[in-house]
């Protein structure tokens, strides 16, 4: 009889001690569920506040590069000048355009 009782106090210790360390596991995957949640949710509103990224600037008409239309105002300019000719500037022009 005296062993019985002493294995049901150190039980009753062992019994408690594992319901404790399983309670603080628990615990502890709870803390980590919450601080991941967190972290995602930061994550989304940083992403929400953040800049949007930069539009690209539509190219012009006819998916010209900004030297072609420079050119073009150029052989406008000289064409309203005088200097070419309506058949010299259509030909430039032309040429502008089919990216020759």
């Amino acid at each position: 009889m005296i062993g019985r009782r002493r294995r049901r106090p150190l039980m009753r210790a062992g019994m408690a001690a594992g319901a404790g360390y399983m309670a603080g596991k628990h615990r502890e995957r709870g803390r980590e569920a919450d601080a991941d949640r967190d972290a995602r949710l930061d994550d989304l509103e940083q992403q929400q506040y953040a800049a949007p990224p930069p539009q690209q600037q539509p190219q012009s008409s006819g998916g010209l590069s900004d030297a072609a239309i420079g050119q073009l105002k150029q052989l406008a300019e000289l064409h309203e000048q005088g200097i070419l000719t309506d058949a010299e500037f259509d030909a430039q022009k032309q040429k502008l355009l089919s990216g020759a």
